[in-house]
């Protein structure tokens, strides 16, 4: 599969510095990365807003390799969450964390340094009048996610969950994760995972995606329908319809770069839309998935590389 190639391709060292040291990178980047740090974020952030778009910010970075650098990184999104509340962004802003940025793969406890670092970001989430929603990585890191959640939400019920439809086992994590109150976001899935654990024909994986949608949306929690594919956000629609979900019971949400004019068509048509809007250094890991999931993406970013030579 093509994506496949991308990922394995993209994941060797020469390549990637070939990537971010391209003269083409930089323009390219900017599709899919509103900004290396939170000054030149905030405009974006305050544009999509005037449009009637939510969002939620993610601060790049997933080769996190010591405890300082984790605790620093708690450190930004506290800092972003205070400038986005005197901004005026919040609740309709919120933030995006992936745990291995604040330590989950990090030796020792682990789960503690995490759970402690995530904890201190939903405080002030809590603090800036917003939520927090934690990423999924690959299947590896799921279980350890799904623990640190559920001790979260002890404190902090309304913290988000992410699931990925093409994980074999994400239907019935959704059945577990669909209780009242319970915020969840479907996705697909962007990373390169092995058969065993997940389905990797793009036929199946979307009729699990719909399996699972049909669960969260047949639950008493707060489905948020990650997807572009205007198949998934038809049945998404058609599936609350029948439940008796409202606009205010669910939301779709979308990257940001990716089908604007998509958004702001459902905005139009009285539905909740928020786009995922990833900012900092670190982009080379989100960027190699994004070009991973459309073919397009690549001959885009290829003919760019090719015009500045």
């Amino acid at each position: 599969m093509f994506s496949e190639m991308m990922l394995r391709v993209g994941g060797h060292g020469k390549v990637r510095e070939l990537v971010t040291m391209a003269p083409g990178s930089r323009d390219m980047i900017k599709r899919f990365v509103a900004g290396e740090d939170l000054e030149q974020t905030v405009p974006v952030l305050l544009d999509l807003s005037s449009k009637g778009l939510r969002t939620t910010i993610d601060f790049l970075g997933e080769d996190i390799d010591d405890i300082a650098a984790a605790s620093e990184t708690a450190d930004i999104y506290v800092s972003a969450l205070e400038r986005l509340a005197a901004e005026g962004l919040t609740p309709a802003c919120e933030v995006s964390l992936k745990l291995s940025a604040v330590g989950l793969q990090l030796g020792g406890d682990r789960h503690t340094l995490a759970r402690d670092n995530a904890a201190r970001i939903c405080s002030a989430a809590r603090n800036a009048g917003t939520t927090v929603t934690l990423d999924m990585e690959d299947h590896t890191t799921t279980d350890a996610t799904l623990a640190v959640l559920f001790e979260l939400r002890e404190d902090f019920p309304d913290t988000g969950a992410v699931v990925q439809g093409y994980l074999r086992r994400t239907e019935g994590d959704c059945r577990d994760l669909a209780g009242a109150g319970s915020r969840v976001r479907l996705c697909k899935g962007a990373y390169l995972e092995p058969e065993s654990v997940a389905y990797t024909d793009k036929h199946q994986v979307n009729l699990s995606y719909v399996r699972c949608l049909k669960v969260l949306m047949e639950g008493k929690g707060y489905p948020m329908v990650a997807s572009h594919d205007p198949k998934m956000i038809t049945i998404a629609d058609d599936l609350a319809r029948r439940n008796n979900r409202t606009a205010d019971d669910f939301e779709f949400q979308m990257l940001y770069g990716i089908r604007p004019l998509e958004q702001r068509r459902l905005v139009d048509c009285g539905r909740t839309v928020r786009v995922y809007v990833p900012y900092g250094t670190d982009w080379y890991g989100y960027f190699l998935r994004r070009l991973a999931e459309r073919p397009a993406n690549s001959m885009f970013f290829a003919r760019s590389l090719i015009s500045r030579r």
